[in-house]
């Protein structure tokens, strides 16, 4: 579990690529500079980690490109202490940038090999979610609702209201929404039955499956 001066090199320049392609949060940018991306890879892909890539993590599964976790950081908005619901927790890349923002983080993983793999990763990294759920993300978790913002790391043929009944008024989701490929869709809840909805371009997500597995 290394992180040695190379490593925080390439994350320097991982993050003056980011400034580059237009992210201008500086919490975000420093979560993802404190961040060992390397670390949530398997070992065939070190070399690369610090490339804006996305590279696979077993089970049909992969870990973004470090801009989409950096766009969708952003557009969350998240502040320190702010209470936020992440759908599809993966290799815990997405999480742990959240967690060094200050969030307290509640993670959903549907696939039991991830869910353990990263739960191991977690412990030896000394990240701590909230809460780290091994079940379906189509249900969120009602039980520790309302949330001020909510992200899904998968892409949605639509938006679960489900999820939406889990947003605070005021608070914010993050989806990527479609089949093939998805339109990040940001979400503002400005009331008990109104929404806010803005559109930001086409990104490409592993999809939004429902039950777990």
């Amino acid at each position: 579990m290394k992180d040695d001066y190379i490593h925080k090199g390439k994350r320097r320049q991982l993050v003056a690529m980011m400034r580059e392609k237009g992210i201008k949060d500086e919490r975000v940018l420093n979560a993802m500079n404190a961040v060992p991306r390397h670390l949530f890879l398997d070992s065939s892909f070190l070399e690369h980690a610090y490339q804006n890539k996305a590279f696979p993590i077993g089970a049909d599964q992969t870990i973004s490109h470090p801009y989409t976790v950096a766009f969708q950081s952003e557009l969350l908005r998240v502040k320190s202490s702010d209470r936020v619901l992440e759908i599809g927790t993966g290799s815990g890349y997405q999480c742990a940038v959240l967690l060094e923002m200050g969030a307290h983080v509640y993670t959903i993983e549907r696939q039991n090999e991830l869910y353990k793999k990263t739960n191991l990763l977690f412990r030896k990294l000394q990240y701590r979610p909230k809460r780290y759920v091994f079940g379906d993300g189509y249900k969120g978790l009602p039980e520790d609702a309302p949330f001020d913002s909510i992200i899904v790391t998968c892409g949605a043929p639509d938006i679960p209201q489900t999820l939406l009944r889990q947003l605070k008024i005021g608070g914010r989701m993050v989806i990527p929404v479609g089949d093939d490929s998805q339109i990040m869709t940001l979400l503002v809840r400005e009331s008990a039955t109104e929404f806010s909805k803005k559109t930001f371009g086409e990104f490409r997500f592993v999809p939004f499956l429902e039950g777990k597995q």
